[in-house]
């Protein structure tokens, strides 16, 4: 209830619920790829709040390429093609690259609903 009267019902009422909600969850720890051959410690491994030990995500293979490489890495691991030909270090240089756009992005995201949200509270009487 209190969340609906901070959005308010005018027309920026659905843009102000998108950023708001958006900056609420930017605390929760963002997922990195990485190649499980270079590490140690399987407890990285564990998905915090599904609570399984194990944990593989992606998305569509042709949405991101970090999805491709995951898509054919898995697809290697069961047998449905031949070994991807790359080492584990290659894999995680790739990883690494990966994680920094990714990283690059969100700042852009977060940048972004920053400004917004400070126009916001600027026009907000």
């Amino acid at each position: 209830k209190s969340l609906r009267e901070t959005f308010g019902v005018d027309k920026y009422s659905r843009a102000r619920k998108e950023v708001l909600t958006y900056m609420f969850s930017r605390p929760m720890q963002m997922a990195l790829y990485f190649c499980t051959g270079v590490l140690d410690d399987e407890s990285l491994f564990h998905h915090y709040a599904l609570n399984v030990p194990f944990y593989t995500h992606f998305t569509s293979p042709i949405r991101r390429y970090a999805d491709i490489v995951v898509h054919r890495l898995l697809s290697a691991s069961l047998g449905a093609r031949s070994p991807i030909k790359m080492e584990k270090e290659a894999i995680q240089k790739q990883a690494d690259h990966c994680n920094d756009r990714k990283m690059a992005s969100k700042r852009v995201q977060e940048l972004s609903a920053d400004l917004f949200f400070s126009v916001f509270v600027r026009v907000r009487p």
